[in-house]
């Protein structure tokens, strides 16, 4: 794990909302943290569109402590908390089961891990956690050295990463020509023979 320290936010109401949220569920006694794009944009110095939350509350301790609630993926741990114009999407840490579709897991179990959580994420610049707090990243997979870089790479092995979401193969295209990145070898080799799977 590597962390960094003194990544500071961009504020905004949105940003505020999001840090009440992660206060009302650490209050509660649960892990929560800001994840994937906004932590990749604030290292990138972009001001985020949205604050996804990942936390060890499962969705009916998440839909008891806010008042708005809807359950867009309960399922897969997924709830939507709604304030004002605002919507927050918060998931539950979790680990996904086997992918019959190429697209959803077809069960998951949850989990009181971050680090496990992200591990099932699609790529490492997507598989940071932001402490707003601490003003801190929280970095399992390599994302930090992978903004760096300027690469794409999944988490783990990338033909494991496109048979579980064929969708991923579409949004490594996407994130490379967003930031001018490269995709990773590894990863661009599994995507050409992969591809027919789009």
């Amino acid at each position: 794990m590597k962390k960094t320290l003194g990544v500071k936010p961009f504020e905004s109401e949105l940003y505020d909302l999001g840090k009440i949220l992660l206060s009302r569920l650490r209050g509660a006694g649960h892990r929560a943290f800001f994840v994937g794009g906004c932590a990749r944009d604030m290292v990138l110095g972009l001001p985020p569109r949205e604050y996804d939350i990942t936390t060890s509350a499962t969705p009916d301790e998440v839909s008891r402590l806010f008042e708005h609630t809807i359950p867009v993926g309960a399922s897969f741990g997924v709830m939507l908390v709604v304030v004002g114009s605002c919507k927050f999407e918060v998931a539950t840490f979790r680990r996904d089961e086997s992918y019959s579709d190429g697209r959803h897991p077809d069960a998951v179990s949850y989990s009181t891990s971050e680090e496990e959580d992200v591990l099932r994420r699609d790529f490492t610049i997507n598989g940071m956690l932001y402490d707003p707090f601490d003003e801190e990243v929280i970095d399992y997979t390599g994302g930090l050295e992978d903004l760096k870089l300027g690469v794409v790479r999944t988490i783990g092995r990338p033909e494991e990463r496109f048979t579980e979401d064929k969708l991923r193969l579409v949004r490594a295209v996407r994130f490379a020509a967003r930031y001018g990145f490269k995709i990773e070898d590894e990863t661009f080799h599994a995507m050409r023979s992969l591809a027919d799977g789009i």
